[in-house]
């Protein structure tokens, strides 16, 4: 996960590249970085921890997202362009997501192991899935594919 140091390294390199759109997403997130830090009642400079950094920048992507659906519910798709390029800056510090069925294959071993069989235990079936994807998958996915499962 980036630090701010990191994070300052790299704005300079965007500088340079001319790259506007990389260069404001670095300023944001390292601005989120101090926020979270101050929030945190972080001293002395400690840095954040990868599971902090790591909801900094997937509250910032999801801020995105929902962004470009206000936009282009509002026919702003210029705005939502631009909104889409910051979201892949940020997507690039992010680890890779899984996909749908690698999520299913844990959620069927999972729904073994824990002997689920009915519908009205889903959600500690979904708890068992993010648990065991902490980091790697969205969460509506999750729930999309383990109720899936039970179909």
């Amino acid at each position: 996960m980036p630090t701010i140091k990191d994070i300052d390294e790299l704005i300079p390199e965007a500088m340079r590249a001319k790259d506007t759109v990389r260069l404001t997403v670095l300023r944001s997130l390292k601005a989120a970085f101090v926020n979270e830090s101050i929030a945190l009642k972080k001293t002395g400079g400690e840095p954040l921890t990868d599971a902090e950094a790591l909801a900094v920048i997937r509250r910032l992507g999801k801020q995105r997202k929902d962004s470009i659906e206000q936009f282009r519910k509002g026919s702003r798709e210029e705005l939502a362009k631009a909104e889409e390029a910051e979201l892949a800056v940020l997507d690039a510090f992010l680890p890779t997501q899984l996909s749908e069925e690698e999520i299913r294959k844990i959620a069927q071993v999972k729904k073994e192991t824990l002997g689920i069989s009915d519908k009205t235990k889903i959600g500690q079936l979904i708890g068992a899935v993010m648990k065991e994807t902490k980091g790697c998958a969205d969460g509506a996915l999750v729930k999309k594919v383990v109720e899936g499962v039970f179909q």
